[in-house]
């Protein structure tokens, strides 16, 4: 468990950083990494050639080799003079994931351990739908939101991800499924970590796979999730992007909500209901509420009629998550019956509503098992 002194200290950071205030106390320096060159975007890339007296043209070359093509060094770009490849060598890391654990479940899904260049570990899972092959990316080693029911929290926020670190869980997920012929159609930004802790990063990933140029995921295939940074919500709705958004309830009252995720202290239920509208109004789109249900704690008919009456008039739609059981956490899983009285009881009024296939059970799918599994050192 976190001490209560250290957690209030994490939120505190949070809070600074999303809102642009004054910093109280000296914050951790930044890790010393080579960039990833999966972090450019075309236009960055073409300056960068400028500034390093290359074509600007070579950038849609390199762009071939890095998404089409889909090379693990900068030696097999073979339309590349060597000075341009030593140069980019000189200036950009192209892996900086390497597999510790790839599991497979009977379902399909798999799981991938990866460890940094830095030695860090964090967690991608590639999910097998009819409609296509997701992924779920991580945008952060660790977590510093403290929600009771996760594991990725475990241990609080090691650092922040950078962009081409995100797009390389894809890239690292796509050579795989080259094996078998097949593409990533979907991503989901709901791995280890808050997104919207780690905006810049995660913008800049979203731009990389959404172009043309890029993996070329079309917007609407792709799924931003937060927990409620509020000063965030409504800097993504001014984005105007065709990107999916979902928030992470959890609760339909302010004290029951910050039981389960102390970030609700620093942004109270109606603070975030309020942005949410704003989101929706702004942008003309649907919001999709997580729901996770614990036995005993949310999952009761009486709390459904809560949960609707909060979010009654929203344009948005529930998806209901039977929690996978973690073994550092206490919750229990919801019975198959309360599941169905809780859909039920939405639909009844007027609800949108599914509840999410369960997928993984058998390899320690939930965010951030694997790796307080296997890196225990991460997590303490």
């Amino acid at each position: 468990m976190v001490d209560q002194e250290k957690f209030n200290e994490r939120i505190s950071d949070l809070v600074e950083e999303a809102e642009d205030k004054p910093v109280r106390r000296a914050k951790k320096e930044k890790p010393n990494l080579k960039e990833s060159v999966y972090s450019l975007q075309p236009e960055q890339l073409e300056e960068w050639l400028k500034e390093n007296g290359e074509k600007p043209f070579r950038a849609a070359q390199i762009f071939d080799w890095l998404y089409n093509k889909r090379v693990k060094t900068f030696d097999e770009m073979s339309n590349l003079s060597k000075g341009l490849r030593d140069k980019l060598e000189a200036s950009f890391v192209l892996t900086t994931l390497s597999t510790i654990i790839q599991q497979e479940s009977k379902d399909g899904t798999i799981k991938f351990l990866f460890q940094l260049q830095d030695g860090y570990s964090i967690e991608t899972v590639l999910m097998r739908h009819e409609y296509g092959n997701s992924i779920c990316v991580t945008t952060q080693v660790g977590c510093r939101i403290g929600c009771t029911f996760c594991a990725s929290t475990l241990g609080g926020l090691k650092r922040h991800l950078l962009a081409g670190e995100i797009v390389e869980q894809v890239v690292k997920v796509q050579q795989t499924l080259d094996e078998v012929g097949e593409r990533v159609s979907h991503i989901v930004i709901m791995g280890i970590g808050e997104p919207f802790d780690n905006y810049d990063a995660m913008m800049n990933f979203l731009k990389v796979i959404n172009h043309e140029k890029g993996l070329n995921i079309g917007a609407r295939h792709i799924t931003v999730s937060t927990s409620g940074i509020v000063p965030k919500i409504y800097q993504f709705a001014d984005e105007q992007l065709q990107i999916n958004f979902a928030v992470s309830l959890h609760a339909p009252n302010q004290e029951a909500r910050q039981k389960l995720m102390p970030i609700a202290r620093a942004y109270k239920l109606d603070e975030l209901m309020e942005a949410v509208r704003y989101y929706t109004k702004k942008t003309g789109r649907r919001v999709t509420f997580e729901y996770g249900l614990m036995s005993g704690e949310n999952d009761s008919v009486e709390v459904a009629e809560e949960l609707s009456a909060l979010i009654k008039g929203i344009k948005c739609h529930v998806n209901l998550i039977p929690v996978n059981y973690v073994p550092e956490r206490d919750y229990v899983r919801t019975s198959r019956s309360q599941i169905f009285a809780f859909e039920k009881t939405l639909k009844k009024n007027g609800i949108n509503v599914t509840i999410r296939r369960e997928q993984g059970s058998d390899i320690a799918a939930a965010c951030g098992q694997l790796r307080a599994q296997e890196r225990s050192e991460e997590t303490r």
